[in-house]
């Protein structure tokens, strides 16, 4: 296998709705989306939000709501008072507040919200990680 990411997919209860909240964040969904699947560029990565049940069919799984399911998505900020912004953007357009930002024992500074559908989201001032133009993270190797 060739090492890297390509696509992440949200199990979600209402495409529409949660396809709304993600555009009032700023992504800005792609040609290839229809009601039953949004797909955004997520820079360099794709997200998509697509029925919580179909999701779990195609996956030939129970579609069981979890409590906490072990994965979180995360973005990095350029500065403490950009994670500040981004939380308040969050909360704003319906996600719920999960932890108040502050600083975190590695370092750095991070908060935590969820989107409609209980996805955690971390926002994290990382000031050991070098942003690219893109705001990616280029990992030293």
């Amino acid at each position: 296998m060739e090492p890297r990411l390509t696509l992440i997919t949200l199990g979600v209860r209402d495409v529409a709705r949660s396809r709304a909240f993600y555009e009032a964040l700023g992504f800005r969904a792609g040609k290839a989306s229809q009601d039953s699947v949004t797909f955004f560029d997520a820079g360099g990565v794709v997200l998509a939000l697509y029925g919580r049940a179909a999701l779990a069919e195609d996956a030939t799984v129970e579609d069981s709501e979890p409590g906490f399911p072990g994965i979180t998505l995360a973005h990095n900020a350029r500065s403490e008072a950009d994670v500040d912004a981004v939380l308040a953007q969050a909360v704003a357009v319906g996600g719920k507040l999960i932890k108040p930002a502050g600083k975190v024992f590695w370092g750095g500074y991070s908060g935590y919200f969820a989107d409609p559908d209980g996805h955690l989201w971390e926002v994290a001032y990382n000031p050991y990680f070098k942003l690219d133009a893109q705001g990616r993270v280029e990992l030293e190797m």
